[in-house]
């Protein structure tokens, strides 16, 4: 019998057990340690957390984001010499420890990016969600804490003179969508499997730039991202993977996605 492949993705997970590990051992795992360091700052006015000396380009960074009378848990990682910043946007039922957006977002902290990823809801609302499934699907709910979200991120010293760029999967592409569309500093979207059709009302107002990637499989997303650039005006591109389907956990379905995505930032960042 011929050997399963594994996708290089799913190698990084196995190897790494990267999903199982507090903060602090992600760190130490890619021979980092989180240290107080003032020259970074993540809180307007206030030093969080910092990084050690010499290992930057591979810390991830625990921080909150305070949203009203919530604050949101993220991870950042702010390479040095920054090119650009990336906010992910998960899809329904997952959260900034998703195993994909995590190896996206490690592609484009590779090529020189920032990235954060977040949750749009706080534990106990995603508690409920998981009983109601309301929350997942209340897109102006979700776009407005991205917007939150974008807002802090660019006040971030080391990021605020960044060009600002989103990867939304599944609803959170929606929702990246319709900040885009209200926020003229998002430069770049990409789409993962993006419920576009939830954002269709705001399409028609968004300026950047929109990457479109849909599994080749994944035939009533396709469809509804093919209805989606009969309503973008921007410069707009669907890419699809093939024989890839919504989650794209086919051998090597994933690490096209990636290249995608950065070659998309690359290009608009």
């Amino acid at each position: 019998m011929r050997p399963r492949q594994t996708s290089a993705w799913a190698r990084w997970v196995r190897n790494l057990g990267y999903n199982r590990l507090g903060s602090k051992a992600r760190a130490e795992l890619l021979g980092t340690r989180i240290t107080a360091n003032p020259n970074l700052c993540f809180q307007v006015g206030r030093t969080m957390c910092g990084y050690s000396p010499g290992s930057q380009n591979l810390q991830i960074l625990p921080v909150e984001i305070p949203v009203g009378d919530v604050r949101l848990q993220a991870h950042l990682c702010v390479p040095e010499n920054p090119r650009g910043a990336v906010l992910f946007a998960h899809g329904s039922g997952s959260s900034r420890s998703s195993a994909r957006n995590q190896y996206v977002a490690r592609v484009l902290q590779e090529a020189g990016f920032s990235a954060l990823l977040l949750d749009l809801m706080t534990a106990e609302e995603e508690a409920l969600d998981q009983k109601t499934a309301h929350l997942r699907f209340d897109i102006g709910f979700l776009s407005s804490r991205l917007k939150r979200a974008a807002a802090w991120l660019v006040q971030q010293r080391d990021v605020n003179c960044l060009k600002l760029g989103c990867f939304g999967s599944s609803t959170g592409a929606a929702a990246a969508l319709i900040l885009a569309a209200e926020d003229r500093n998002i430069a770049a979207v990409v789409s993962r499997g993006g419920r576009v059709d939830l954002s269709q009302a705001a399409l028609e107002r968004v300026k950047a730039p929109v990457l479109l990637i849909v599994g080749e499989h994944d035939k009533t997303v396709l469809a509804l991202n093919r209805n989606a650039m009969t309503h973008l005006i921007c410069e707009n591109k669907l890419e699809i993977v093939p024989g890839a389907t919504h989650l794209f956990e086919e051998p090597g379905a994933l690490e096209q996605v990636a290249q995608l995505a950065k070659r998309w930032f690359e290009q608009h960042l």
